[in-house]
């Protein structure tokens, strides 16, 4: 197993330094890879018969494992010996040809503009980290930030001067995000107010722009807890996580009439393919506001 541990460490540091991937994403990866490789037991890896993928991916699907959950772990797997083949420590990648699992297709949830202001009002601002989590939930709501990508900013990150924050996206990839005047203002009181009584701390440009009381980076768990405290408190009973605000923001521009490639850009889809999921959300939406509106649609 101590060659398979080397391997595995080799593909994750190939997976940070070359491939940019998320810490989250990375994780996966490897923890799927791991898994495929105590399967294997004593076999192998750079001379395993063909066979004993099948045979995994049969073992696999015995599992109550989701479409989603299987396709991801065979991902994983091509991507391990797609690094083993470019490392050439294999002739050929001999699971280029394992049938990846159609998924279903689900419409995003997302919320009106009167229940994200219902969820933003439920926030108590009178604390420093009150303030904080208003900003926060606001801006992935204007703005269409991951929560990741949020999490991440620096002072560095912003130019307010122009309502722009830079941000970087899955693959590292950057893009700039917009803001209003009115979050903006916000944010500045954050910034030259709020921050200080959260925690004193002396700032540079690559300080993080949220923090804890302990003056580090605010984490995504604790933004995800912030909501949930949030919804339970003015008893919302939608199921709503930091990532419906970003659908929600993607879902509002285009009922707005916001060209599709602008809403790529704004996300930060690699593919037109992700933002087009949206247009359908749209159609729904129009077709609800029809059927329960019009006096001929019954």
């Amino acid at each position: 197993m101590d060659k398979k541990r080397e391997y595995l460490e080799d593909f994750r540091i190939y997976l940070k330094n070359e491939k940019n991937f998320s810490s989250h994403t990375i994780r996966a990866y490897c923890a799927d890879v791991f898994t495929f490789l105590l399967w294997i037991e004593d076999n192998d890896i750079l001379n395993l018969d063909p066979k004993k993928f099948s045979q995994y991916l049969y073992f696999i699907s015995q599992i109550n494992y989701t479409k989603t959950t299987i396709a991801r772990k065979i991902a994983s797997i091509r991507a391990f010996y797609r690094f083993l083949y470019q490392e050439e420590l294999i002739e050929y990648n001999p699971v280029d040809n394992i049938p990846i699992p159609k998924q279903n297709k689900t419409l995003p949830h997302f919320l009106s503009e009167e229940e994200v202001e219902t969820i933003l009002r439920g926030i108590k601002i009178e604390t420093p980290a009150g303030f904080r989590n208003r900003i926060i939930l606001e801006l992935l709501w204007v703005s269409g930030m991951r929560i990741s990508e949020l999490s991440s900013l620096n002072y560095e990150n912003l130019n307010l001067d122009q309502n722009e924050i830079r941000v970087f996206g899955k693959g590292a990839k950057e893009r700039i995000v917009l803001i209003p005047d009115k979050t903006k203002e916000g944010l500045i009181n954050y910034i030259d107010n709020v921050s200080n009584l959260i925690c004193k701390k002396q700032r540079s440009s690559e300080s993080p722009l949220f923090i804890n009381y302990n003056g580090f980076r605010l984490q995504n768990q604790s933004i995800r807890k912030a909501l949930k405290d949030c919804l339970n408190r003015i008893h919302f009973t939608k199921h709503v996580t930091p990532h419906v605000f970003r659908h929600s923001f993607a879902t509002k521009l285009l009922e707005k009439g916001a060209d599709l490639r602008i809403v790529q850009e704004l996300l930060g889809h690699s593919s037109i393919k992700n933002t087009q999921i949206y247009t359908h959300v749209s159609i729904q939406r129009l077709k609800d506001v029809y059927n329960t509106t019009h006096p001929h649609s019954a």
